[in-house]
């Protein structure tokens, strides 16, 4: 059996990012080859990556990358257990490689992109941090004026489209966008399914009650208005000015809204609940049955 040195473990430590006692077990079964200990890591990567894909991976960020010329924008977000990873460079230098090679191949679809390369990539992140790590969604925006804006914690990512204007402003309606989360562009882009759930709660308001059908009709017309103005981005009073409704900013530039995507990290996903105590509690065998 081949000495295993520390200097051997170091370099393999170097090389792959692993703990200690996992490199020096890798060597030993290497019978000491440096080489052939990461060969043997490579082909157990997917193993170990596949141990925590049933992990809820719903921390991570949300990136952007734009052209040259403010026409073409790929948003993206790529998910990790933890906010602590999702801070990590080896996780944010992965995100950027995806978004850099989606960008390059004009490729949103996850399976196509992470064929090959990046998901060898993927596998040898999860194995050197020890967390499941997903590549959740990329959505292209084209338009002829494109701008966005990331929030400082890479956690809300936000791309806006528009027929005239500057990237500046496109980036301005993307950070209020970011910041006020709305539904849709236009009052008229709201899913007929979301106007009906928000009629049925507003026939249930106690003040409705008795009170005849066409006073019903014009109160309800009243308050989907008013529901359609503060869930549509182009009627929102503008962050920066609110004398100022976004579309008339849009306007006065000369443009109108082709369309905007925004991404929060972990919306939608379900997050498994865990009861930390308990688990504290059996690990020191002091649960209660």
């Amino acid at each position: 059996m081949a000495a295993i040195t520390a200097a051997m473990v170091k370099e393999l430590r170097e090389r792959t990012g692993l703990g200690m006692m996992e490199c020096k077990k890798a060597l030993v079964e290497a019978e000491g080859s440096v080489d052939a200990a990461i060969e043997e890591l490579r082909k157990s990567s997917g193993l170990k990556a596949a141990k925590k894909a049933g992990r809820t991976a719903a921390e991570g960020v949300s990136l952007i990358k734009i052209s040259d010329d403010n026409t073409v924008a790929y948003i993206l977000e790529v998910n990790s257990e933890t906010d602590f990873v999702a801070r990590d460079d080896n996780f944010l230098n992965f995100a950027n490689d995806v978004l850099g090679v989606a960008f390059e191949k004009g490729e949103t679809d996850v399976a196509a992109l992470m064929a090959g390369d990046l998901e060898s990539k993927r596998e040898a992140l999860v194995q050197k941090i020890g967390e499941n790590i997903t590549v959740r969604r990329i959505v292209k925006v084209e338009g002829p004026v494109v701008g966005g804006y990331v929030h400082s914690t890479n956690k809300i990512a936000c791309v806006v489209a528009l027929t005239a204007g500057d990237s500046e402003l496109a980036r301005d309606i993307a950070m209020h966008a970011a910041a006020v989360n709305p539904r849709v562009g236009k009052p008229e882009e709201m899913p007929q399914e979301e106007l009906e759930k928000e009629k049925d709660i507003i026939k249930a308001q106690p003040d409705m009650e008795g009170k005849p059908a066409e006073i019903i009709e014009k109160m309800m017309g009243g308050r989907i208005k008013k529901f359609l103005a503060e869930n549509s981005l182009v009627e929102q009073p503008f962050v920066k000015n609110p004398d100022q409704k976004v579309g008339d900013l849009i306007k006065s530039a000369g443009g109108e809204l082709v369309g905007f995507v925004r991404l929060e990290v972990g919306e939608g996903i379900e997050r498994e609940e865990v009861d930390f105590a308990a688990e504290v509690a059996a690990a020191a065998g002091t649960g209660k049955s």
